[in-house]
């Protein structure tokens, strides 16, 4: 495996972000490029009509003559938008899993209604993006220079000239800062934020944050740990930089955080365990990545990873490194945790 680029180690090699990448990461450090009701009619969902601008978090300022109604969307966002009534005309990312079904990052949106732009890394059909006379293009960034999530360096030009670009950062701060600025994003397309659904969905996530919190509370001792399955490495994902992990360690959740040095291959993400090694740290609760890219714990066949207190003691559960940022989707991840705290016993 060679050894990429600090530019590619941040966007390529984190292919997942959250810390713990998986077969993302593995695959990314090699240099491999290779619904339901709630969504509405019309992109811009409301009709809302007038000027239209916007300050992503690059600090760059998208001014309009409307408000968008040809979005083209990062598959997650375009989710998150879904929630909030803004139909995506395009995606591009995980959408399609192999047999077809809707990807976990697709959320609630109906596949079979949106343009498909590419559905792996460093897929992006330049063609058929031109063809939607996109108005704006939306996606995450996961680094600090602003980088466009799943945008191929190879075409970012190219795709930059045929229409202005909004990030979305979910680097390095806790998962409400991302979560309110899609509100605000969905909220100046038009979307309807105070509709039951939605204002119903927030104070969801409110009471379970206040429920992990205090589960937390309750089970300090207990350790849990962020983890991610390939074929030949397990990685183990630091507390910082992921916006899911750094809310959960200020409601109190007790993490196991890797040393800086063992994460410098992963860019500050993540430290790189061979299988042998997947006892390096004592873990209470396991948290595995729930992406297409990683293997789900009932897949793993590994003697060692069988060995582990928490697996045999029934203590993992799916973690999300890249949420879907509405309210509705963030829910879950805070009752899974609080659930699994609340039920955990020591066994580390």
């Amino acid at each position: 495996m060679s050894h990429a680029r600090a530019t590619h180690l941040t966007r390529r090699g984190l292919l997942a972000a959250g810390g713990a990448l998986g077969l993302g990461a593995a695959l990314a450090a090699c240099g491999d490029d290779k619904g339901k009701d709630g969504g509405s009619g019309g992109s811009a969902g409301t009709g809302k009509s007038g000027p239209w601008s916007f300050k992503d978090d690059r600090g760059t300022t998208v001014k309009l003559d409307k408000v968008p109604a040809n979005i083209v969307a990062f598959t997650g966002v375009g989710a998150a938008l879904y929630d909030y009534g803004i139909q995506v005309k395009g995606v591009f990312g995980p959408t399609k899993t192999s047999d077809g079904k809707p990807d976990v990052q697709a959320g609630d949106m109906d596949i079979s209604k949106v343009t498909i732009l590419g559905n792996a890394w460093g897929q992006f059909n330049i063609e058929k993006y031109a063809s939607l006379a996109p108005d704006v293009l939306i996606t995450t960034i996961f680094d600090d220079a602003g980088t466009l999530w799943y945008v191929p360096d190879e075409s970012k030009k190219k795709i930059g000239q045929l229409a202005p670009s909004v990030g979305i950062s979910v680097y390095d701060r806790q998962l409400t800062q991302p979560l309110q600025r899609m509100w605000d994003l969905a909220e100046s397309l038009g979307a309807d934020m105070k509709a039951a659904k939605v204002t119903a969905a927030k104070k969801r996530f409110e009471d379970a944050a206040a429920r992990l919190r205090a589960a937390a509370k309750a089970k300090p001792d207990i350790k849990v740990l962020a983890g991610s399955a390939s074929d030949q490495l397990f990685y183990v994902s630091g507390s910082n930089l992921s916006i899911d992990l750094e809310y959960f360690k200020s409601l109190g959740v007790n993490l196991v955080e890797p040393p800086e040095s063992a994460k410098k291959q992963g860019g500050g993400w993540y430290e790189s365990l061979s299988w042998e090694n997947v006892d390096k740290y004592d873990a209470d609760i396991i948290m595995m990545d729930d992406r297409s890219q990683a293997i789900q714990p009932a897949d793993i066949t590994k003697a060692t990873w069988k060995k582990l207190p928490a697996v045999k003691a029934g203590q993992v559960i799916p973690r999300s490194p890249e949420p879907i940022l509405s309210y509705d989707k963030c829910v879950p991840l805070l009752t899974n945790l609080a659930e699994a705290l609340e039920k955990a016993k020591k066994v580390s």
